[in-house]
């Protein structure tokens, strides 16, 4: 009879499951693209089991971007590599022995490592009957359907009873296995969660941000298929070959300590607080959206969105969700959440449907996408976005602006680059063929290669080489990411057209000084082929002579001084 009831049970739940499962796809199609269902293989009413075991299954195949790369070989990890990449690196300690459950962790870490357990018990994961008892008034009262929308997940996929509510996420869930483990042993199941450990709950989200690989696809294959995204950050970043190649570990893995959204998602919600209100915030793009090639965040705040944002956005609810920030919020200008996370009307975790210039004008063939019908269909989901807040004549005028003065200023580094290869192709820059190492493996040689910004030895690269390198990855995305973040002072005085001018101009002084000492080494060769000592020509040999003369005038000098020391 026992066997018989729990064969009724574990049918009954099935049956359960299934119709708990049927609820949840069309609320989850509706800010999933289709294009990650065509790109999976499944159709949008699939239950979200098989929507996470497609999605994750993708997600760990080291054909599709997991993993080292194509120069895993080279690629040599240090100690915190196992951080950034824990599916390939990260190994449990094997110092700590102890078996523990549930409540033992938070019990030793409080004096561990107090921060962590500190930062937990004050988020959503450690207070879950606080967010089931939200009422309609409170703004975070969206999390209550979100809690249910994880359990109902939870529940298709087995890992939560049909009557049973998850009591909390705690330490376990996320560093061993979620809700199946009473306790666990460090040195066999400690893990980083990596991204689809936080899609077992969060599935939507996972999907929205997988389905990036889905939607940057570009016209000409300018781009890898899923790139530039998070994503596939991660993939780009252990496949770009002089970071694969330097010696420097230490500092390839700088871009590293950026480039690993692709395995985690605590780069956006800091660990261990997950803070959905924090991530909402500009500043939680800052730590990579900055710099000398993408100064994004540097640009958005010397706006006037950013100037706002300074003043009053200490004022604004940020735990209003994306979609009612500025209706509910108070929130009386953009942040990059608010511009970046849209989509026709939608938020979600895919932030590259409607890239068009990918922050770098310089790469081949991006330019000539712009008055394509692709390039126009992502032009109209920026106008929807820009009217948010602006009238339709003033969003098609900015972005019109945007596009020609990244063509004016790309235009002003390809006569730069034309001068570069051509000192190239002839042979005259510096030390070209005496003293130009190649560099690592499996980086080749070549002029304006974007190894030579992080890689120099003897005359490689050359200073000229160096200079249009920078003024295309560099100076040129300045300029592009001041005007499209609305920064004056970026795209003119401060960066952008000015410091692409001074790149010009160093780089034509440098081939004018080139190509003339040149000429004049042309000149002094065909003078000494043509005239000689014993040559009729006068004029010739009286300059000879009087090179000789010079010569027969310091030997006999020195010959009088030697007999003068033999005399002493």
């Amino acid at each position: 009879m026992r066997g018989a009831s729990a064969r009724g049970v574990i049918a009954v739940t099935g049956t359960l499951v299934v119709a708990l499962a049927g609820a949840w796809p069309g609320m989850l199609a509706a800010d999933i693209p289709k294009e990650l269902y065509d790109g999976v293989g499944l159709s949008p009413d699939a239950s979200p089991r098989d929507l996470y075991d497609a999605i994750t299954k993708r997600y760990l195949d080291p054909k599709q971007g997991a993993g080292k790369g194509q120069y895993a070989e080279l690629w040599q990890p240090i100690p915190m590599s196992k951080y950034f990449d824990p599916h390939s690196f990260y190994e449990p300690p094997a110092t700590v022995k102890e078996v523990v459950g549930r409540e033992d962790c938070t019990d030793c870490h409080k004096d561990e490592t107090p921060g962590w357990v500190r930062a937990w018990k004050g988020s959503v994961h450690a207070n879950l009957d606080e967010i089931r008892a939200l009422q309609p008034a409170d703004p975070r009262y969206y999390k209550k359907a979100k809690l249910e929308t994880v359990e109902r997940n939870l529940r298709s996929m087995g890992k939560l009873g049909v009557t049973e509510n998850l009591r909390e996420v705690g330490c376990i869930d996320c560093h061993a296995n979620v809700n199946t483990k009473q306790k666990i042993d460090h040195r066999k199941d400690l893990r980083l969660p990596t991204a689809e450990v936080c899609g077992t709950c969060h599935l939507q989200e996972f999907a929205e941000r997988e389905s990036e690989r889905d939607t940057a696809v570009w016209p000409q294959d300018q781009w890898p298929k899923g790139r530039p995204s998070h994503a596939l950050d991660y993939h780009a970043n252990v496949e770009t070959g002089i970071w694969a190649g330097m010696a420097q570990r230490e500092i390839a893995e700088g871009c590293t300590a950026c480039h690993h959204n692709q395995n985690k998602c605590d780069t956006c919600h800091t660990r261990h607080t997950f803070s959905v209100a924090e991530a909402r915030k500009p500043e939680a793009c800052a730590t990579c959206h900055n710099g000398i090639d993408h100064n994004n965040i540097e640009s958005y705040q010397l706006s006037k969105h950013g100037s706002v944002y300074a003043m009053h956005g200490h004022d604004w609810n940020w735990e209003v969700p994306l979609k009612d920030a500025l209706a509910r919020s108070g929130q009386t200008a953009p942040t990059c959440q608010l511009c970046h996370m849209e989509y026709q009307g939608k938020f979600g975790h895919n932030v590259v449907r409607k890239v068009r210039w990918a922050n770098y004008p310089s790469v081949p063939g991006i330019a000539e996408n712009i008055d394509s019908d692709w390039s126009k269909q992502r032009l109209e989901a920026w106008v929807k976005t820009c009217t948010q807040c602006h009238a339709e004549r003033f969003a098609r005028s900015y972005l019109d602006l945007i596009d020609k003065a990244t063509l004016q200023g790309l235009a002003k580094f390809k006569e730069a680059r034309a001068v570069v290869e051509k000192l190239h192709k002839d042979g005259l820059l510096p030390g070209q063929k005496t003293n130009r190492p190649a560099p690592p493996a499996p980086e080749k040689d070549g002029t304006l290669q974007f190894f030579q910004l992080f890689w120099a030895e003897g005359n490689n690269p050359t200073a000229v080489e160096y200079e249009g390198t920078a003024m295309g990855e560099n100076e040129l995305s300045k300029l592009h990411v001041g005007v499209a973040h609305v920064n004056p002072n970026g795209w003119t005085y401060s960066q952008g057209w000015q410091s692409l001018v001074r790149a010009y101009a160093r780089i034509m002084d440098y081939d004018t000084q080139i190509r003339e000492r040149a000429a004049m080494k042309v000149a002094r060769l065909e003078a000494g082929k043509r005239y000689s000592l014993f040559e009729p020509d006068s004029g010739a040999k009286k300059a000879s002579l009087g090179g000789l003369g010079s010569l027969m005038l310091v030997a006999g000098g020195l010959m009088l001084w030697r007999s003068r020391r033999r005399k002493d």
